[in-house]
């Protein structure tokens, strides 16, 4: 073989790689740009459709990282790299992946559902995943509460949406449950006339819902009733305590009791009974 074929040769191996290399530089470059401007078009869809900023970010990353790698392959097969296997070595990660992060997986598609569905938003206050406390961050994967103690607290999302969520400030109005208990000898009517000055005089007690004085039960040692007023979500603890407070020092001063666990002990008078040995 003289120079000349040599030559030829290595300029024609030249000339068919470097196009080859200059097709997959070039699917390269135009598929980063495609990919960009696909997810650039998702996030504003989503964004007019007002899905959560986190969710659309996440969701962005997502896509153009599932963009790129097949790009990325296109590229690799245009320079005739066999991309068979690597497809399936990427698939075979996946799975692997997959299957050692389940837990993290399952609180990934719990954040999704909470930020897609919202049956909470930051500032509520909630009781869920075993937790009382008000929602400071939503994360994709975590939800942050601070309880009333000020601690904060991280649960997984996938803990939050396996069970029951209470969502006491979802709704602008509460009412406020309240079981009293006076004495058997005590004037019920007296009673419920003074249960209904004490609420009539409360401002933040909402005028236009009905107020439920009622006997509920006959207890052990007390007649128990309920008082139920509606009020502002944001009064109800205020509300609660003051009307606790203010029923017991006007029941003092009415001369209404409250009575404690008791019970009546009646002894029987009667005579011994004697019991004889056998002999």
């Amino acid at each position: 073989m003289n120079w000349e074929t040599i030559t030829h040769t290595l300029i024609h191996y030249a000339t068919l790689y470097g196009i080859k290399a200059i097709i997959a530089l070039a699917i390269f470059v135009v598929g980063k740009w495609l990919s960009k401007k696909l997810v650039k078009i998702t996030k504003s869809l989503m964004t007019k459709a007002k899905i959560d900023e986190t969710l659309v970010n996440f969701s962005g990353n997502i896509l153009y990282s599932l963009a790129l790698v097949f790009v990325i392959i296109a590229a690799l097969s245009q320079l005739g790299i066999e991309t068979t296997s690597l497809v399936a070595i990427i698939a075979a990660a996946g799975l692997a992946i997959g299957l050692s992060l389940q837990d993290s997986l399952s609180n990934l598609a719990s954040g999704v559902m909470i930020i897609l569905f919202r049956p909470f938003k930051i500032g509520d206050f909630v009781e869920a995943g075993g937790i009382a406390g008000t929602v400071e961050n939503i994360s994709i994967f975590t939800t942050d509460f601070k309880t009333a103690d000020n601690r904060l607290i991280i649960v997984p999302n996938g803990k939050i949406t396996a069970g029951n969520i209470t969502n006491a400030s979802a709704k602008p109005e509460r009412r406020i449950d309240l079981t009293i208990g006076v004495s058997y000898n005590d004037d019920l009517k007296k009673v419920k006339d003074v249960l209904a000055k004490i609420v009539a005089a409360d401002e933040r007690i909402l005028k236009d819902k009905d107020v439920i004085i009622a006997v509920s039960e006959l207890a052990d040692s007390s007649v128990n009733l309920v008082v139920r007023p509606w009020v502002k979500t944001e009064d109800y603890w205020n509300v609660r305590f003051d009307l606790t407070e203010t029923i017991k020092t006007t029941f003092d001063t009415e001369g209404i009791s409250i009575p404690f666990p008791q019970r009546d002990l009646h002894i029987v008078e009667g005579s011994a009974v004697k019991k004889n040995k056998a002999a």
